[in-house]
């Protein structure tokens, strides 16, 4: 079979189901696992997201979108000559990847028009039957369900972890820096899945702007910095960049910060991709959330954030 794959989650998945060698194509965020990295790209970013700081990638996204622009460009003389049988791709979000409507007019020129499999994930349920619709769509059902099975297992034995755990700790999640986002989709989930109560942001709905009022006024005892598509070493660099910090008041008096429990953590890979790592990613949240029960260190796929005392006025 011939996978052209436009989501890095998917191509995870693809990968997990042992099929990287029939993937054809792939978008220009499908970097793991590190063998598909050579793979055809069929899609190019408008905005050069590694070498623009969040207010500006904000400001262009929101540019390109008013002014009826794609966000990102389908190499459609490469896509046809791959010839897929199978595309993967999706409709949750435009901001995210090329979206079914961007497909259409190429698929239709193609000599054999494959099928579309579209995902639209909200939940970390959604995320796991995705997996299950994957492993139907290429006929490697068997080892989708394993796949699954396991997935599902990873979660329970944390959950079963964290439930002698005194405490529910708060925990703030932001999902962009300025302007601030809070998570919605699968990430409430996750941090209730690790052991802390969510504070901002909803599940199973879009991501949503907030104020920084609305962080003082949730007193976080963890504060999980988690910018859309970023590692944690790029937050951190981004934190500096931007002056985040100086340019909030009262971020002293936050109890996660008095604690130095405020981390970056690595989202591309763990939290914004709807994919198989989204456990993993559960994981990191339910170590920063229970360092007593999980261990103090802090674990791969997070870094904690240094306090710097804000400027003087």
């Amino acid at each position: 079979m011939r996978i052209c794959s436009l989501l890095p989650g998917a191509t995870e998945v693809v990968a997990a189901l042992g099929l990287a060698d029939d993937l054809v194509g792939i978008s220009h965020e499908c970097d793991y696992p590190p063998d598909v990295r050579h793979k055809p790209v069929l899609v190019r970013a408008a905005i050069d997201a590694e070498r623009t700081v969040s207010p500006e990638i904000d400001r262009q996204v929101r540019e390109t979108l008013h002014n009826g622009r794609p966000l990102y460009q389908l190499d459609e003389t490469l896509f046809s000559r791959t010839q897929p049988d199978l595309v993967i791709t999706q409709d949750l979000c435009n901001v995210c990847a090329v979206t079914p409507g961007q497909l259409q007019q190429t698929l239709s020129q193609l000599a054999k028009e494959p099928r579309l499999l579209t995902l639209n994930p909200m939940s970390l349920e959604d995320i796991l039957t995705d997996v299950e619709r994957i492993g139907a769509a290429t006929g490697r059902k068997p080892q989708a369900d394993a796949l699954v099975s396991q997935l599902r297992t990873r979660l329970q034995t944390i959950h079963e972890r964290i439930a002698a755990a005194q405490e529910r700790p708060k925990v703030a999640c932001l999902e962009w820096l300025d302007p601030l986002y809070a998570p919605g989709h699968w990430v409430p989930e996750m941090v209730a899945w690790a052991g802390g109560r969510n504070l901002l942001g909803r599940a199973g709905v879009p991501s949503e702007p907030i104020l920084w009022e609305a962080v003082l006024a949730a007193q976080p005892d963890v504060l999980i910095l988690m910018p859309c598509g970023f590692s944690a070493a790029r937050t951190l660099r981004e934190l500096e960049q931007i002056d985040f910090q100086a340019r909030r008041p009262g971020w002293s008096t936050l109890p996660a910060v008095r604690n130095g429990r405020v981390f970056a953590v690595d989202s591309a890979s763990y939290f914004s991709r709807p994919g198989p790592r989204l456990v993993e990613g559960v994981a990191i949240l339910a170590t920063l959330c229970h360092p007593s029960i999980f261990g103090h260190d802090v674990p791969t796929g997070a870094r904690r954030v240094p306090f710097t005392k804000p400027h003087a006025s």
